[in-house]
């Protein structure tokens, strides 16, 4: 046994605590405290790291991994460009991932991790589409869910494809559990979204969906017109599967399927209506932002007040380096106070990020707030003299700068 303290412990799930410590155990957390209780109660060493805050590490609840190595990719390809509307932007990266030589996925998903981890990140919802990767995710420190993703429309094909998810998933080991990730609701068939609900019930994983991203997807749902139907379709020989107009949005489409629950994901929520938040949260969604990539593929801004307001619960994810521009949930949370300044207090950012995340993913139980009984994931953060008046949440956005990274009690080298 250890025990951890600091000038102050920040557990999330309960109110800070000046002269805070952790008693840490076999990797798991035995209790929370101020130094002096935990000194009494225990008799442990204490390694003291002074000026200085503990809290959760960070859980990114959408990110693609394997799509790390994207910038690299684009600039030996020579097609290192931002193009200036979604559709082109998905051409893009089909296009590069086409040429990949063998060995760039596995390179690019073991950098991801490493730069997840670097930047305080120690849980993940990642989203993978090659499913011979899986065996990369056995060794690796960080925890979370792996979301296989299936795209499709043809109907003959569904069944083997998720037959194919599920024996995967099977396969799967280490500290990420499983995860489905039925990738949109134009790109994904109606049989296709049912047969992995069913899926999702009989494994009880949860399901991420990119969900109303683009004023695109709005147009194609309501009436199968503009740049998906133009251009995506006719890219993946899709066009047999246009469907007439259907007067709807992303959410009510989904909704009637009967796939929205507490188990799902919403991701992005860029162009969600009032009536949209509504099903969502009735249903039990949770939505995950991701500010920085929408604003990077020009794609609007997601109602960050109305989403509040609402009570649903959020999390934040970095998406992939395909479009963003680090994998840092610290330069995430940066940016959604700039673009969103005053929707969120820092002490609700810092939930989004940790316990918000965990719950998103349905790992609260084990991560996401420093509790007894969960695993000891921990950041250390220096540079966080405190101001009289100001609440420390705000000084750690303010001026927290990461200095050490512990993974079930043992510090990352």
């Amino acid at each position: 046994m250890r025990i951890y303290a600091a000038s102050y412990l920040l557990p999330i799930s309960s109110p800070p605590i000046a002269g805070g410590a952790l008693a840490v155990k076999d990797g798991r957390i035995v209790a929370v405290g101020k130094v002096h209780e935990l000194r009494a109660q225990f008799s442990a060493p204490v390694t003291d790291l002074h000026e200085s805050v503990i809290m959760p590490g960070l859980v990114n609840a959408h990110t693609h991994l394997e799509l790390t190595h994207f910038p690299a990719w684009k600039l030996r390809k020579e097609l290192d460009y931002l193009p200036k509307r979604y559709v082109e932007w998905i051409q893009q990266v089909v296009k590069i991932k086409r040429a990949l030589e063998p060995g760039d996925l596995e390179h690019s998903v073991r950098e991801g991790m490493r730069l997840c981890l670097e930047s305080g990140t120690t849980a993940v919802g990642d989203i993978l589409s090659d499913l011979s990767l899986v065996p990369l995710y056995r060794d690796t420190p960080l925890t979370g869910r792996l979301f296989l993703e299936a795209i499709g429309h043809d109907p003959l094909l569904c069944d083997t494809l998720v037959a194919r998810i599920e024996a995967t998933l099977e396969t799967l080991q280490g500290g990420l559990l499983p995860g489905l990730s039925p990738h949109t609701p134009h790109t994904v068939s109606g049989k296709l979204f049912r047969c992995l609900q069913a899926l999702s019930e009989k494994i009880s994983a949860p399901k991420a969906v990119h969900l109303s991203e683009t004023a695109d997807e709005a147009l194609f749902m309501h009436d199968s017109s503009g740049a998906i139907a133009e251009l995506l379709y006719p890219m993946a020989h899709w066009e047999q599967y246009l469907p007439h107009p259907m007067r709807t949005t992303s959410t009510r489409y989904l909704d009637e399927l009967g796939v929205l629950d507490s188990a799902t994901l919403a991701v992005h929520a860029v162009h969600v209506t009032p009536n949209d938040v509504s099903i969502l949260k009735e249903r039990g969604v949770s939505v995950v932002l991701c500010p920085r990539s929408n604003d990077r593929l020009f794609v609007g801004c997601a109602p960050h007040k109305l989403l509040k307001e609402s009570g649903l619960q959020l999390a934040l994810g970095t998406d992939s380096l395909a479009s963003n521009d680090s994998l840092s949930l610290w330069d995430e949370i940066n940016f959604l106070q700039q673009v969103a300044p005053g929707v969120f207090s820092c002490q609700e950012l810092l939930t989004m990020a940790t316990l918000g995340g965990a719950r998103a993913l349905r790992i609260d139980a084990d991560t996401g707030s420093l509790q007894a009984g969960k695993r000891a994931d921990f950041q250390v953060l220096g540079g966080c003299n405190h101001d009289a008046g100001a609440g420390i949440e705000s000084t750690v956005l303010a001026r927290g700068r990461l200095e050490q990274v512990y993974l079930a009690g043992t510090a990352r080298p």
